[in-house]
C-alpha cells in the first residue's frame, strides 16, 4: 500500500540490455563497432526520491557525479555527462526528460529518440534506454 500522502515509492532497475544493445548496434556507424556489451554487469536499484534523479557519467574533472551514475565501471561510452533526468510529478509519477544528449533517449525499443527537454510520463514497467546498452526500467517499489 501507498504511504501517507499517496506517493507510491518507484524503483528504478538499471541495467545492461542485450536486445537494445543490438538494436543500437544495427543503425550505429563503424565507430561502434568496438562497443562489446559488458558480460557481466549486476543490475543495480535505485529508489526514486526527491523532486529529480539525474542519469548521466561522474565528470572526473569536478568530480560532480549524477544520481545514476553510469561511469561506474563497465562505463557506458554512448552517456552523456548529463544525460537525462527522472523528474516527480505532481500526482506521484515520474517523468524522463532528455537533457540534449549526444546519442538520446530512447523508450520502451523505440527506434526515436524523444524529444530534449520535454517530459514524458512514464508507468509501471516502462524502459528508459540511454548510451550504448543500459536499460532503466521503473518499477513500483
Amino acid at each position: 500500500s501507498a504511504p501517507p500522502g499517496g506517493t507510491e515509492n518507484w524503483v528504478a532497475v538499471i541495467a545492461p540490455d542485450r536486445e537494445y544493445f543490438m538494436a543500437m548496434m544495427n543503425r550505429s556507424g563503424p565507430e561502434a563497432s568496438g562497443l562489446n556489451l559488458p558480460a557481466y554487469s549486476p543490475e543495480q536499484r535505485l529508489p526514486l526520491s526527491g523532486h529529480q534523479v539525474t542519469i548521466g557519467r561522474r565528470r572526473h574533472s569536478t568530480g560532480e557525479s549524477p544520481d545514476i551514475d553510469l561511469a561506474r565501471p563497465p562505463e557506458d561510452p554512448g552517456v552523456s555527462h548529463q544525460h537525462a533526468m527522472l523528474v516527480h510529478q505532481s500526482d506521484g509519477s515520474w517523468a524522463v526528460v532528455d537533457q540534449g544528449s549526444t546519442n538520446g533517449t530512447t523508450l520502451n525499443g523505440a527506434e526515436d529518440p524523444i524529444k530534449p527537454y520535454v517530459p514524458v510520463s512514464l508507468r509501471e514497467g516502462d524502459r528508459v534506454h540511454v548510451g550504448a546498452w543500459t536499460t532503466i526500467t521503473m518499477r513500483r517499489g
